[in-house]
């Protein structure tokens, strides 16, 4: 991982000194034991910070579609002759690329306004999953040593297998190295285990819709709508998001389930063809509600009808987007 860690910094201060990129996006060692957090470098002595490891947890595609969105935003306010392009550099794992190809395939941006650093990736720790692990200490002090991690709280120090540690979306990743990249740093990474993938959701879907619409009001109820999870998701750019119009008002401001249903229904269809399940929605709700699951059935359903893979390639479009002879959904001939 040093080895990764040092070849990251080098190609990030060569594309800021060689002026390739205006920013880069990365990771940066966070206040925290065991944490990561994003951080965005224009100097090229800054590279120094850059690291790269299983406490990664965003996906930065978010930040490189608001960069260059307000970027162009700022530029409508400068005379056409002197308008410039801004170029953004990315330290891209398999996720993180899936979701810049969505966002090429959906004209956000030009190819050539993004600079992609691609790492291998075999997973990042699931802060609520090791929180648990430890029996919810506060973690003082920790440290990965191998295939485990170190963990001292007041109670005393721990060592915990990685893998159990791992968020659940990393475990069954089919697309744990770059889709696409400019540079790709260190070899690929094995594959994790993508024969599992739909297991536990082919075990939802064959409960009785009683107990399937149970379970979704069960956290639909714990859910608080700070909007952390749309304001985390690369594939949520809307300009006004749907809950903030009032012509018309799709969502009530009040406490109201339903309307707390609507939001999380709207956005889950919002998000057909269109999750690469990254996790970030899940890692950054504070109420620990399974948007997962529901994501990942939607997700299902795309590679079984439409036979998609959200961000795979750029080829294959999201299928709401287009429309093929022999989909396997014929009704749409019926009249």
């Amino acid at each position: 991982m040093e080895n990764i860690d040092k070849k990251l910094r080098e190609e990030a201060k060569r594309l800021l000194e060689e002026k390739k990129v205006d920013v880069l996006i990365g990771y940066e060692t966070g206040t925290l034991p065991l944490t990561a957090t994003p951080c965005f470098i224009t100097n090229p002595e800054d590279a120094e910070k850059l690291v790269w490891n299983a406490f990664c947890t965003q996906n930065l595609a978010k930040f490189v579609h608001d960069l260059i969105s307000q970027h162009r935003e700022s530029q409508k306010r400068v005379k056409p002759e002197d308008r410039k392009k801004k170029v953004v550099g990315v330290v891209a794992r398999g996720c993180t690329t899936r979701s810049i190809v969505l966002h090429l395939q959906e004209r956000q941006y030009a190819r050539d306004e993004i600079v992609i650093i691609g790492v291998p990736c075999t997973g990042y720790v699931d802060r609520k999953r090791l929180s648990a692990l430890v029996g919810g200490e506060d973690i003082r002090e920790g440290a990965r040593e191998g295939d485990q991690l170190v963990v001292k709280t007041a109670v005393g120090e721990k060592r915990i297998p990685l893998k159990d540690a791992l968020a659940a979306n990393c475990l069954t990743c089919r697309f744990n190295n770059p889709i696409m990249s400019d540079v790709m740093i260190g070899e690929q990474a094995p594959p994790m285990s993508p024969d599992q993938e739909y297991v536990e959701i082919e075990a939802f879907e064959n409960l009785p819709t009683e107990e399937r619409w149970a379970y979704f009001t069960k956290e639909m109820n714990k859910c608080i709508r700070c909007y952390a999870c749309r304001q985390a998701c690369p594939s949520c750019y809307c300009k006004t998001c749907f809950v903030e119009q009032s012509q018309p008002q799709w969502v009530g401001l009040g406490e109201d389930a339903t309307d707390t249903q609507v939001f999380q229904l709207m956005r889950l269809f919002h998000m057909v063809g269109r999750c690469v399940d990254c996790g970030s929605c899940v890692s950054v709700c504070p109420m620990g509600v399974d948007l997962r699951k529901f994501l990942k059935k939607i997700d299902k359903d795309c590679f079984e009808l439409f036979e998609n893979r959200a961000g795979s390639s750029m080829e294959d479009a999201p299928p709401l987007s287009r429309a093929k002879e022999h989909d396997k959904e014929d009704f749409v001939f019926n009249p």
